[in-house]
């Protein structure tokens, strides 16, 4: 699908969208646990739902009602001998533990992206737990059998929290006495969300300062009612296109939540933006805007949202981080620059740091490609409301992955958004 953007101002109010991240953290929780949770506020997006049906094929009962997703589950008692998590690498990363609790043999597949990732960590760290692994060369698919033994290991945290985030929540089914030390954590909110999540299905486990992982005692999860917070990075997208063309007023975002992407509203700041926050709405307006700098290693996925803000502010923006951006559904640090190149705004990667060149005006009457990554999609579309022509986007139907509503809350928000469908 094509879409385009024309320049347009933002004024309005829009609800955001459930959190993907919680949303599958929560997902997973439900399977562990025995009995009825009940998922209030549910994410619907390609991620979320592959996490609905993986959670099915592990042995859950899902059902949807009108006011949410109900799962009942025994914990994982595997329907089947394969599992998919789509294209989504919080999914493959999570569930490959959980479903290793298991001793019956596994399949684990996916799809797009998902089948260039390296899944290396797990061939190194699964054998110590008592689990057979096989890949393709470190590829997917994974074969596995369990069952996964919890005992005291020392992982490298360096490329993604997501298998600590996997094994964290197997290890909270199992263990009795164990930890898990971490070297070089990256992205660490993220754990805390997972934390927080776990003790609201009755797991605590005690860390020292994200880097040694406890489970003191043997513990259960505990069916329960869960409501799914708005998601800031989804969010992080709106919340930039009011500080560059007009106003908005972003409901249901928690200003205390452990949603790493919340950090947007310090780029914000930093560039100038007006900013009137509230308990669980954020008002942004559009200000001069000003260069600024930004340390992003620990919310890599604000880089296109943090790209699209600093295009609109003069001067030269250095964002710290783009090691993190490598093994996304895109190499997000050279698909930026490339994309954005073609919108007359230069970047410069250097390194960890990108230098973005802005205040010089963003070109329209161009297309550009999504690559099949849905915060690419949005960052472009952020940048054509203030281009001085439409801008089409290639591939545009790549947002369902974690924000299938994103172009209708544009539009509730004064954006002119023109969709054209592909001829079979």
């Amino acid at each position: 699908m094509k879409v385009i953007i024309s320049p347009a101002a933002i004024n309005g109010v829009v609800t955001a969208n459930p959190s993907k991240s919680a949303m599958q953290r929560a997902v997973a929780a439900a399977l562990l646990a025995k009995g009825t949770t009940m998922i209030h506020n549910p994410g619907l997006s390609n991620d979320c739902l592959a996490a609905l049906e993986v959670a099915e094929n592990l042995g859950a009962m899902v059902k949807r009602l009108d006011d949410g997703i109900q799962i009942t589950s025994k914990g994982v008692q595997p329907f089947y001998d394969e599992i998919n998590c789509g294209e989504s690498g919080l999914g493959i990363r999570m569930f490959t533990p959980i479903a290793a609790l298991s001793e019956q043999p596994i399949t684990i597949e996916g799809h797009g992206s998902l089948v260039t990732r390296p899944m290396h960590f797990f061939e190194e760290v699964l054998p110590q737990l008592g689990v057979e692994i096989k890949s393709r060369d470190g590829k997917l698919p994974l074969k596995i059998k369990g069952p996964l033994q919890a005992k005291d290991i020392t992982i490298d945290g360096s490329l993604s929290s997501q298998f600590l985030t996997g094994l964290l929540m197997a290890f909270g089914s199992v263990a009795d006495k164990a930890a898990i030390t971490v070297k070089d954590l990256k992205s660490k909110p993220y754990i805390a969300l997972t934390l927080q999540i776990m003790e609201h299905f009755g797991v605590k486990v005690r860390q020292d300062n994200f880097q040694v992982f406890h489970f003191d005692k043997k513990q259960e999860y505990r069916a329960k009612e869960y409501t799914v917070e708005g998601d800031w990075s989804g969010a992080a997208f709106l919340l930039v296109a009011a500080a560059v063309a007009g106003k908005a007023e972003v409901h249901h975002l928690n200003t205390q939540s452990a949603q790493s992407d919340k950090a947007i509203m310090e780029a914000l700041e930093k560039a100038g933006a007006e900013i009137l926050p509230g308990v669980f709405t954020m008002i942004v307006v559009k200000n001069a805007l000003k260069a600024f700098e930004m340390d992003a290693t620990d919310c890599p996925d604000l880089f296109p949202p943090l790209v699209a803000l600093a295009a609109n502010c003069k001067g030269i923006t250095k964002i710290k981080g783009v090691s993190r951006l490598a093994h996304k559904e895109s190499d997000r640090g050279l698909t930026l620059q490339q994309e954005f190149a073609k919108m007359g705004i230069k970047i410069d990667l250097q390194g960890d740091e990108m230098f973005v060149h802005g205040g010089t005006g963003i070109k329209g009457n161009v297309t550009v490609s999504s690559h099949n990554d849905h915060r690419i999609a949005m960052a472009c579309a952020v940048a054509a409301l203030t281009a001085d022509g439409a801008i089409t986007i290639e591939n545009a139907e790549a947002i369902n992955k974690s924000y299938p509503e994103f172009y209708e809350h544009l539009e509730t928000l004064g954006g002119i958004v023109e969709r054209e469908e592909l001829k079979v």
